[in-house]
């Protein structure tokens, strides 16, 4: 009982390291994780099996990341169309 007390004070005092992760949930064009302690959110990348990007509890702020995030990859990966020289 002493163990489960410290380990409450101790998640009380430094908060939830998210440690314990729920299986990849899946919702349309995004997957997402769960923390089973504390409830926070984070993508998950099917592909490479593993999470990416910030925790939130608010799943439409992380596709609204991710969608801002490809847009940018998409930006600096296709180079500029080369102009005339005048």
């Amino acid at each position: 009982m002493a163990t489960g007390l410290a380990g409450a004070a101790v998640t009380v005092l430094r908060g939830c390291w998210h440690q314990n992760m729920s299986w990849p949930i899946s919702t349309g064009e995004h997957s997402y994780q769960v923390c089973l302690g504390c409830g926070i959110k984070r993508l998950f990348d099917e592909q490479n099996f593993r999470g990416y990007g910030p925790y939130s509890y608010d799943l439409t702020r992380l596709a609204s990341w991710d969608r801002a995030r490809n847009l940018k990859l998409e930006n600096e990966s296709s180079p500029d169309q080369e102009r005339p020289a005048s």
